[in-house]
Parts: C-alpha cells; structure tokens; sequence
C-alpha cells in the first residue's frame, strides 16, 4: 500500500502544476498574459490548495482510509477530464465580454474561466495532509514522514511544470494535456478505489480519444497550433487574404496578400518603410541593412523587399513554429531574409551587425516586452545604428491616454536627439521613430516629397508627412532594466478605456 500511496503522492503533485500551466495556456487564448491574469491565476489556486489542505486533514483524521484518498484523486480525475468540454462555452462566453467590452461581463468571465479549476486543484491539495495521516503511525517519526511525503509532491510538482510545456501542449494541445493528466492520475487511483467505482477509468479513456475542434472558434480559420510561445492561428479571408493571430486574439501580427503586387496594408507597418528618409539626401541605394525585432510572419520584411529591393534584412523571432508558419502560408520565403529564431535584445547584445533601421514590432499581448522598453535596449540600439541609423517602434495609445506613448518618448529621447510620433489614423497604433543624427520633419517631408502620389512610397509619404509630430520629454518616467511598469501602464491603458465604454 505504501508504495502505491507515494506513486499517488507523486503523480498528483505533478497534475496540480500541470492544471496551472494548462490554466495559463487556457486563459492566453482569450485574454493574453498579462500579469493582471497570471495574478489571478496563480492567486485563486493557491486559495484552492489552502481550502483543500484545511479540509484534506480534517477528512483525513475522520476517514483514515485508502479507499476514501483514491475516491478523491478519481473524483479530480474525472473533473480535470470534463474541463476541455466545457471551457470553451465559458471561453466563449469571455469572448462575448470583450467584444462588448463589458466591464461586468469581462471580470465575471474572467473569474468564471479560472474557477473552472477550483473542483480538481481542491481536490488535489486534499492529497498530502490525507496522505500524511495514512502513512504516519508514531508521532515521533511524524516529522520526518510529512516531510519525506512533501518532497515527493514537490518533485511530482517539477515535472508537471515543465513536461506540459516542453512537451505535451506544443506536441497534443492544451486540452489534450488535461486528458493525459487525467488518465494518469485515475490510473494512480485505481490501487484503493472500490470495484464498483473501477469502470469510470473507461470515461476517462474514452475522453481522451474524442475528437476536440479548434481550442477557439474564429470565422475562416484554416490553422491553429500551439507552440511553446503563444496560440497561432491563421485566418483566410474569401479573396485570399491571410492573417495571423496569435493568443487572444485582438491584434492582427501579419497579413498576406495573395496578389504579389499588394505592398501596402493601409496599417501601422506602412510606417516603417518611412524611417530612413528622416536623414538629409537619403536615397534607397543607402539603405544597406535592417534589424527587424519581432519578424512575425515576415509582413515588414516582404515590405522592405518590395521597396528597397534585395536589401540584407535580419529578422529576430523568439517563436520558431510562428517562423515555420510564416514559411508556410505568408510566403515568407525572401532570399534576402535571414531569420533568427532568438530573443531581440538577446540578439542585439551578441551580434556585430550595424544598422540603417532598426524595426521593433514585438509584442506579448498587450504588452511590448519590457525587456525590449528600456533606456539600456535603446543604448544597445544604438550601438548597432549607422551614423545615419533610424529605430521604429510600434506601441499603442487610446484615445485619451498617451501615457505609454509619452513613457517611450522619454526614455527614447535620453539615448536619441530627435524622437518622431505618428499616430496611425482609425487605430489605436503609435509609431514612433528615434534618430541617430539630429533631424527634422521638414527634411523628413522634403525627401519624400520626390515620390509621385500613386507609387508606393508616394502613397506611404501622403500619410505619414500629415501625422507626423516632434515627440518631447515632459520629464516623467524613463523605463530602465530596474523599473519598466510597461505591464502596469498597459493595464491601466485597457481598464480605463473599458471604463469609458
């Protein structure tokens, strides 16, 4: 008996980290990572595992039994086993929220998706204090065997943190990571349950096999994976076009035409083709080489390539499957690409390249990656420009708060002389660009005043000479590797203008 009691101490040590990255996977799909989330997350299921270590000892000390500890794994088992076929009509109902963004909808949702956990990871935290009671039969060796229990649980627990996230999720999918743990953990129940409670293993068996559907349902989807980093999917529209989503779904992070003559988007990523011209006599022929930080699916790369002709352009990606994606269905095949599958300001503190432009369009949504905000990034930035050297970076305002976008002018403007805002019209996008050299919008409209209305760079320049502004330090945070609050600027950036709406 002792045996199999450890095996069941391990595995559902192991299955109550699992469910908690399962969780997060779950929660990305339909409201991003967002440290607001994960502190829910990780917040609620730490009160399960307190209510169910209080309970766990009480039922233990009234019900020493074998018998009674199995029913109770099975019992999670078996719940963890209904969560993928149920979470998607709460999931659902989430999505509903936001598109309305409802205030009351959109935490009651919220709250509802990560309650959906509160019956297995409860029952999960009964485990140890009733297992404790089981093994122990002298209170002098008490300690040592509560202890010897809490370290199997805890090595169950490192397992379950990284075997769903290196292996599982991105090889079966989230909600089929759930089944496996649920097989697993009803199998580790098997040894102490009753007979009559044996054949609802089958259910679980069966669970496992059932057919599942897209983990989110979007109109025109003709792709879906889930990859160490983010939720991909990939949208065709009925002309052809193409789109890449990622996580929750509220930003668009690539876009594909089917006809190779389309260059512009008529989105912020249009911008970016602007950036050199911000230097006196700038001609295509002097760009030579770009940096773009957050490749995606290779929309920026196809637009430089198209307007500048064969130039070098090395594109940072952190998510190799998002690269095999763009490879795939956004012809993302240019000759002239050289894709790095790497963090980008790990990239840029290890390569010797220098740069024309530099384009930073990463994101985590909602958030830049702070590590990617910071007064050092932009010092290691310009490190790596030209003595002409242009970066552009893509973030967001709403219509009554700039705060984001006056924390990158700031920073930007202790590492750069002149610093650039173009708030994209009909959007919610600001880009903004930062100079090597001194600059000015006069020159910056002047060089792209050679370019006929109808030509691509003509079309660029009609929108980007009326929008663009001379960004200025108002004094007031800089973000640095020590404080960069890009999270709690963000939140406050959405909850405000949900308030308002």
């Amino acid at each position: 008996m002792k045996f199999f009691l450890i095996i069941l101490v391990f595995i559902s040590g192991m299955t109550s980290l699992a469910l908690e990255m399962c969780a997060s996977r779950l929660l990305a799909a339909y409201f991003g990572t967002s440290l607001f989330i994960w502190a829910n997350l990780i917040g609620l299921i730490l009160v399960y595992l307190t209510v169910g270590y209080f309970i766990g000892g009480r039922l233990a000390d009234r019900y020493p039994s074998e018998q009674v500890l199995c029913t109770i794994t099975a019992m999670a088992a078996l719940s963890i086993s209904i969560l993928p076929f149920i979470s998607q009509v709460i999931l659902t109902w989430s999505i509903t929220g936001l598109e309305q963004v409802s205030v009351s909808i959109f935490f009651s949702s919220l709250l509802g998706t990560i309650l959906l956990f509160a019956v297995p990871v409860t029952l999960l935290g009964l485990v140890s204090p009733f297992a404790i009671r089981l093994v122990t039969k002298e209170v002098g060796r008490s300690g040592k065997t509560s202890g010897s229990l809490y370290a199997i649980s805890t090595l169950g627990s490192i397992l379950g943190a990284f075997l769903p996230v290196l292996w599982l999720i991105p090889a079966f999918g989230v909600r089929r990571t759930l089944l496996i743990f649920g097989v697993i953990l009803f199998a580790a129940s098997l040894w102490g349950l009753r007979s009559r409670w044996r054949p609802a293993f089958s259910l679980v068996l069966i669970a496992l096999v059932l057919p599942l559907g897209p983990l989110k349902n979007i109109p025109d989807l003709i792709y879906e994976q889930e990859s160490l980093y983010n939720y991909i999917q990939v949208t065709q529209l009925p002309d052809g076009t193409r789109e890449l989503i990622l996580n929750e779904g509220q930003a668009i992070h690539s876009i594909y035409y089917p006809n190779p003559k389309t260059v512009l988007t008529g989105w912020y990523w249009d911008y970016f083709l602007a950036a050199p011209y911000f230097n006196a006599g700038f001609t295509p022929q002097k760009l030579h080489r770009v940096a773009i930080i957050g490749l995606a699916a290779g929309t920026i790369a196809h637009q430089f390539t198209k307007v500048y002709g064969q130039v070098s352009i090395d594109g940072v990606e952190i998510d190799p499957s998002i690269v095999d994606v763009g490879r795939k269905y956004f012809a993302m095949n240019e000759p002239n690409l050289h894709v790095h599958i790497q963090d980008g300001r790990t990239y840029l503190e290890t390569t010797q390249a220098q740069y024309d432009v530099v384009a930073i369009d990463a994101f985590q949504q909602p958030y830049i990656p702070f590590q990617l905000t910071t007064h050092e990034f932009f010092s290691t930035i310009r490190s790596h420009l030209s003595s002409t050297g242009v970066v552009a970076l893509n973030t967001a305002h709403t219509p009554h708060d700039y705060r984001l976008v006056q924390a990158f002018v700031n920073t930007m403007s202790k590492v750069f002389p002149s610093v650039y805002v173009f708030d994209v019209p009909g959007t919610f996008n600001t880009e903004i660009m930062a100079t090597v050299q001194p600059t000015s919008i006069t020159t910056f409209r002047q060089n792209l005043a050679q370019f006929t209305p109808s030509s691509i760079m003509g079309q660029v320049a009609s929108e980007v000479s009326a929008v663009v502004t001379q960004g200025h330090s108002d004094g007031g945070i800089v973000f640095s590797d020590d404080r960069a609050p890009i999270e709690q600027i963000t939140d406050q950036l959405l909850l405000n203008y949900i308030q308002q709406h």
